[in-house]
């Protein structure tokens, strides 16, 4: 579990199909945030904690990008990051890290995925 939260002038932005403004989160909390009501009712502003795992198949509301680090294998947040990305472009994302020596982990490079 982690903690996440929605900003009382985010949550009817997320809901409106066609707002007009991009919704970027930052993985930890935010994807969980992001994703959404497991209900599919309306984004509620708050915080909190959430129990969400996020991983393949999983759709996204309200979410246009993400900012990420390169995580390990096997990780809870690479299985968001193929959630969000796709399994092969995120195998391709990989693939090129290693290639050009990227730094994986906390401290790490970071990716735009939108």
């Amino acid at each position: 579990s982690e903690r996440a939260a929605v900003h009382a002038k985010r949550a009817p932005l997320v809901d409106a199909e066609d707002s007009g403004e991009a919704v970027a989160v930052v993985a930890g909390g935010g994807p969980s945030a992001g994703g959404g009501s497991s209900t599919g009712g309306p984004f509620a502003p708050g915080r909190g904690w959430t129990n969400l795992f996020i991983r393949p198949p999983y759709t996204f509301r309200g979410v246009d990008a993400l900012v990420t680090n390169f995580h390990l294998p096997r990780s809870s947040l690479l299985m968001l990051v193929a959630a969000f990305a796709g399994r092969e472009l995120t195998l391709e994302a990989y693939a090129h890290a290693i290639r050009e020596r990227y730094r994986f982990y906390s401290y790490g490079d970071a990716m735009l995925i939108a």
